[in-house]
């Protein structure tokens, strides 16, 4: 169990969907709320989100025991991922909000906790991680930075912040937040965010495939709920569509795929592709929205035999972590590793890889469509290495090796797998520096998607100048939204503190990964991407490997640390975390 007390087991099963009189009744509610809202003094959102820590804590046991039944999950390891994706962010999320509300009664705008400075190319980065002493303790050595868009500068940063608070007329509004349906905390913050950063009251729509969560989300939420400023809903996409063209809905945040959202804004069949041909929209409400990705990870080499046999193992693991987290049903999965052709590193780093895989028993496939999504991708290359057995409605992990960079419209390059298989290329290059160029290139403009990007150097590699500005010149170039050395770019949704969200710049005939940003508790206005740096090898391992030993002691306990941090609390954690 995470903390004390689920009074009665979550049932996990279909849900019925939402009358329309009562989706109306729900929405002619949250108008009047909306207004309310706007009345909601800072001090008074700050106890609000206080008390919301403590609702959301009695649902917690619940909440990730009903998802590692809905998941086919090993009931006791299960419960690390589980409590880790769902109730800890939802969890640091309102302690995060807050701080940042605390600091805007205070001070008119959230602190920044680190140093604001101007990059060589003239946009301003904000240091904003560490947060504070815990994340120094729990993530040593990590640093992340929010970089601004070009025309932000560090004399105009604080005006970017908690602009909702400082409007002359709060016209507040009805946000509709259609739940996702792979990661249990993805619609809860999304809400979060739309109340507390946008100033938005929320319709939310569970996705079908966890609407089981709803009577968890009501009572956890119970605060927002009870004062008309939350409604949660549920139906299909036949739901979701008289939503989104309901006169009483403002605006809508989508997290899924980007033919949900085309369908959403331009239609469906033949009709919806005229539409988009066209751009002619059928709703032109304002949308934001985070639909996925080809994640890249690229590998620099390192000098010959700087790698040795225990940082190759170490990252096989993260690399595989990417891939089998949540059965591979992430928008910020691996999918394809980009490797120098001639890298010492890259045999032994991909052997240690299929070793992990192979260690690791496969998972149901419980996400819609995954099967047909696998098979595809084998169909497009047979001599895709498989590790575990296809039994039921379990997929063995997959790993196809050497991808023809020189093909731009293979599969894997094309087409997120959202599944348990990834993609690994190789690029010809005369130097470390010319590897990076060319990855970036193929980053950028080859792979589908702008959401994250994963870049593996090795600290021998970045003593060597020429290399290191190489490095740092490919981070600025990447255009993706957030892009992490050596940790997994999930990080960046994990962190909370972070934005989270595409690469601005998408049109709607062509959205990518999105429009918008998520979490950012700074409540900055203008974000443009974000940079996470960490050590090359982390000790004790961190506790979303798939492979830590110790993780599902741990997550518990992180989840109640988050709640209400102490030092006192401590050596549980790292009692736990040192036998990882």
């Amino acid at each position: 169990m995470l903390l004390a007390g689920a009074p009665q087991p979550t049932r996990v099963g279909p849900v019925p969907p939402t009358p329309p009189r009562d989706l109306d009744d729900a929405l002619a509610a949250l108008r009047v709320g909306a207004r309310a809202w706007t009345e909601v003094a800072v001090r008074e959102r700050v106890q609000l989100l206080q008390e919301l820590i403590r609702t959301f804590l009695r649902v917690t046991d619940r909440w990730a025991e009903a998802c590692i039944e809905a998941e086919g999950l090993d009931p006791v390891h299960g419960m690390a991922e589980e409590a880790l994706v769902g109730p800890y962010f939802v969890v640091r999320n309102l302690r995060l909000l807050r701080i940042a509300l605390q600091d805007v009664a205070a001070h008119g705008r959230p602190r920044i906790p680190g140093a604001v400075r101007t990059l060589p190319s003239g946009q301003v980065a904000a240091r904003v991680f560490p947060f504070d002493v815990w994340d120094r303790i729990f993530y040593a050595g990590v640093t992340a930075d929010v970089w601004m868009e070009p025309g932000v500068t560090a004399a105009s940063l604080a005006s970017t912040q908690a602009t909702a608070y400082h409007q002359t007329e709060r016209p507040g509004g009805v946000a509709l937040v259609l739940g996702a349906g792979n990661v249990s905390s993805i619609g809860p913050m999304d809400a979060l965010y739309k109340l507390f950063a946008e100033d938005r009251v929320v319709l939310y729509k569970t996705h079908p495939l966890n609407a089981w969560l709803g009577p968890l989300l009501e009572e956890g939420l119970a605060p927002l709920v009870r004062r008309g400023f939350l409604r949660i809903v549920h139906g299909g996409a036949e739901v979701g569509d008289y939503l989104c063209t309901h006169p009483a809905v403002d605006e809508i945040h989508v997290t899924g795929s980007d033919r949900t959202y085309e369908a959403i804004v331009y239609g469906t069949g033949v009709e919806g592709r005229r539409r988009k041909d066209r751009d002619e929209p059928r709703l032109t409400k304002p949308f934001s929205a985070e639909l996925g990705n080809v994640s890249p990870v690229i590998v620099v080499p390192g000098p010959a035999g700087a790698w040795t046999a225990a940082e190759i193992a170490y990252q096989a693991e993260n690399l595989a972590t990417m891939l089998v987290n949540n059965a591979g049903f992430n928008c910020n999965a691996t999918r394809m590793i980009i490797q120098h052709a001639a890298s010492p590193e890259r045999q032994p780093l991909l052997a240690a890889l299929r070793d992990v895989l192979r260690t690791i028993p496969p998972r149901r496939a419980w996400y819609t469509g995954a099967a047909e999504r696998y098979d595809a991708f084998l169909a497009a290359h047979p001599q895709a290495e498989r590790f575990g057995e296809r039994v039921g409605d379990q997929l063995p992990w997959a790993l196809i090796p050497g991808v023809d960079p020189q093909d731009p419209g293979d599969i894997t390059f094309t087409t997120e797998a959202f599944c348990s298989l990834c993609a690994e290329t190789a690029l010809d290059a005369p130097s470390v520096p010319a590897f990076l160029k060319r990855a970036v290139q193929l980053a950028n403009e080859t792979l589908w998607g702008t959401l994250n990007a994963t870049l593996i150097v090795h600290p021998a590699a970045l003593r060597d100048p020429e290399i290191r500005d190489a490095v740092e010149q490919a981070i600025a170039d990447l255009r993706y939204g957030t892009v992490s050395v050596n940790h997994w770019a999930a990080i960046g949704y994990g962190l909370v503190i972070t934005p989270w969200g595409a690469f601005p710049g998408h049109t709607r005939r062509d959205i990518q990964s999105g429009t918008g940003f998520v979490h950012n508790t700074l409540l900055f206005s203008r974000p443009q991407k974000t940079v996470v740096r960490a050590p090359f090898l982390v000790r004790p391992k961190p506790v979303w490997f798939a492979t830590h030993r110790t993780a599902h002691r741990i997550t518990p306990k992180l989840v109640g640390f988050e709640a209400a941090p102490s030092f006192a609390k401590l050596p549980g954690i790292f009692a736990h975390a040192l036998r990882g």
